[in-house]
C-alpha cells in the first residue's frame, strides 16, 4: 500500500515511520503521497485513537525535503508545491486525533517543518533541529516560518531562520520546541506512555481540545468563541453524561467516542 512510509496499529496507537534511512528519510512527492494515504485513514479508522510520525535508522527523524526535485522547478510550480506540503501539514495539525513527532537525529528543513505540524514533539537526546533553507537561497515553504514563531517566539526564530543555525535536544527543550528529551531507545516508549493516557479519555473532547487550541493561531477564528462552541458540542454526547456520572459515582469512566 505504501513505498516509502511503514505503518504498524497496536493498541490504538498508529506509528507512521518514514522509511528513507538511505536518504535520511528526506520528503519528496512520494512521501507525500504516502503521508497523505496514511492520514486518510487516521482520519477514517475508529480503531486508530493517536499516532506517532517517527523515522526510520538512527540518524534522522526526516533531514529535510529532498532538494534533486526542486531544481527543474519554475516559480509557478514551486508555488503548488509549498501550498501542498502546507496542506498536508495542515491536515496534521487539525486532525482530531493527538499526533505526536518522535524524532530521532536530524529534523532539519520539511523534517523541522513536519515536527511542528504534530501537537506536540518528543525528542531523542541525539535530536537536532533547524530550518536551514537560506542555504539554498530558499526559505521555509511547508509553514516552517509560521509554527517556529509560534513555538520558540520570534526573535529566536528570526536567528534560527535566517542563520540556519541548528539547535540540540536540551536546547529545544529549553525553547519550548519539545516536551520532552529521552534516550533514543525509549523514544516510542515515552510516546506510547502518554498517548496511552490520552486514549483513556473521552475522544470528542480530546478532539475539541485540539481544535480549540489551534484557533489560538487562526486569525479567522476568535479562540474563545471557538471555545464556548466546543464546550457545547462536548456538552452534548453520552460521554459527558458518563464521565460527569462516573465521577459522581467515584468510578472509573468508560468512554465511546458518542
Amino acid at each position: 500500500m505504501y513505498t516509502t512510509i511503514l505503518t504498524n496499529l497496536e493498541n490504538n496507537i498508529f506509528t507512521i515511520t518514514i522509511n528513507r534511512p538511505d536518504k535520511l528519510n528526506a520528503l519528496n512527492s512520494a512521501v507525500f503521497t504516502d503521508l497523505n494515504k496514511a492520514l486518510d485513514e487516521v482520519y477514517s479508522n475508529d480503531a486508530i485513537k493517536s499516532v506517532i510520525i517517527t523515522g526510520a535508522g538512527p540518524k534522522a527523524f526526516v533531514a529535510g525535503a529532498d532538494i534533486s526535485e526542486f531544481n527543474q522547478l519554475s516559480k509557478a510550480e514551486s508555488m503548488i508545491l509549498s501550498k501542498a506540503g502546507q496542506d498536508t501539514f495542515f491536515r496534521i495539525e487539525n486532525a482530531p486525533k493527538p499526533i505526536v513527532a518522535c524524532v530521532n537525529g536530524f529534523a532539519l528543513g520539511g523534517g523541522c517543518e513536519l515536527a511542528m505540524s504534530c501537537h506536540f514533539r518528543i525528542a531523542s537526546e541525539n535530536a537536532r533541529f533547524g530550518q536551514p533553507e537560506v542555504n539554498l537561497g530558499l526559505i521555509p515553504g511547508y509553514g516552517g516560518t509560521q509554527r517556529l514563531v509560534q513555538l520558540i517566539g520570534k526573535g529566536r526564530a528570526m536567528e534560527m531562520l535566517m542563520s540556519a543555525g541548528m539547535i540540540d535536544a536540551a536546547t529545544a527543550l529549553q525553547w519550548g520546541l519539545v516536551n520532552y528529551v529521552v534516550p533514543t531507545e525509549n523514544l516510542l516508549q515515552k510516546a506510547t506512555e502518554i498517548l496511552s493516557v490520552i486514549n483513556s479519555k473521552a475522544p470528542l473532547a480530546v478532539a475539541k481540545c485540539i481544535e480549540s487550541a489551534n484557533a489560538v493561531f487562526d486569525e479567522s477564528k476568535d479562540g474563545y468563541l471557538t471555545e464556548i462552541d466546543a464546550f457545547a458540542d462536548c456538552f452534548d454526547t453520552k460521554d459527558r453524561v458518563e464521565g460527569t456520572t462516573a465521577f459522581l459515582e467515584k468510578r472509573k469512566a468508560v468512554f465511546t467516542g458518542k
